[in-house]
């Protein structure tokens, strides 16, 4: 999770696109700090959100027995709805910053060709 929070904090080429990247967090306020600085993070990282609420609400996996949730990547939409969902419950299959990338470059071009 530190290695993916990382890539987009060094992913220049979203914000040149307009992309806005922003993380959510179930860590207490001085252990989300603590990513941040360790992960040269420039992006708002919001944290002590509730793992079950979280889970009922977004529909991202929630692991009873260690009490987790596992990684979860969205990308929204200008007016705030889902575009992507991308559900993980183990190290692989994860949102990267170039395949947001590559979606937001393929909906403007299909935005444009449809005016």
């Amino acid at each position: 999770c530190k290695q993916q929070l990382t890539a987009f904090s060094r992913a220049g080429k979203l914000a040149e696109e307009g992309v806005k990247v922003v993380a959510a967090s179930v860590d207490t306020e001085e252990n989300a700090k603590k990513t941040v600085e360790e992960c040269g993070i420039d992006f708002p990282v919001g944290y002590g959100l509730d793992n079950k609420k979280v889970s009922e609400l977004t529909g991202c996996f929630y692991e009873e027995k260690r009490q987790i949730l596992h990684s979860t990547g969205y990308v929204l939409k200008p007016d705030g709805t889902i575009a992507v969902a991308v559900y993980s419950t183990g190290p692989i299959g994860r949102l990267v910053w170039q395949d947001v990338l590559g979606l937001v470059q393929f909906y403007k071009k299909m935005a444009a060709q449809q005016k």
